[in-house]
């Protein structure tokens, strides 16, 4: 058995703990293991904090101001994707982790954030959670990041795979 579901979200802070409690809550009730749950609940937090910050025009009534989540739970695997209509990534740099070598390609690799920083792991830390991380551009239309991971189910899930 397979569960997707997809959100269109407008670009405000409220929106990423609804996101986030709506997969949390999904992954509860089909079985999946807490760890994987909350591994792919704090990626998908990252990806959309980051779509409220970079993906879209500020003016409101603006369909560029939205941005959208799409979720599969398909036998062994979760595969997320979080797109903004915003300027997308840039062009000359590649995106991702220089450690991890899973970002898109384009160019070099961006370096991990400073220690010190308030903000910038965001990418790597989905990189870190996921199973396989990618990040593109919709031309004209805003970036894309979508992730997967290899589930595991408790004891008792209502939808384990056999």
């Amino acid at each position: 058995m397979s569960i997707w579901w997809s959100l269109h979200l407008r670009r405000e802070a409220a929106s990423v703990p609804l996101a986030r409690r709506l997969l949390i809550g999904t992954m509860e009730t089909a079985g999946v293991d807490p760890d994987i749950s909350f591994d792919l609940s704090v990626a998908l937090s990252e990806a959309c904090a980051n779509a409220v910050e970079h993906g879209g025009s500020e003016r409101p009534g603006d369909p560029r101001g939205a941005y959208r989540v799409t979720a599969y739970l398909d036998g062994e695997k979760c595969r997320i994707e979080v797109a903004d209509s915003g300027p997308g990534f840039p062009a000359r740099q590649g995106v991702g982790c220089a450690h991890a070598g899973t970002g898109g390609a384009g160019g070099p690799m961006v370096a991990p954030a400073p220690v010190s920083a308030e903000g910038g792991r965001g990418l790597c830390l989905i990189e870190e959670l996921a199973d396989h991380v990618h990040f593109g551009n919709r031309p004209g239309r805003g970036a894309v990041v979508s992730f997967d991971k290899v589930l595991k189910w408790r004891e008792d899930a209502l939808l384990r795979v056999s």
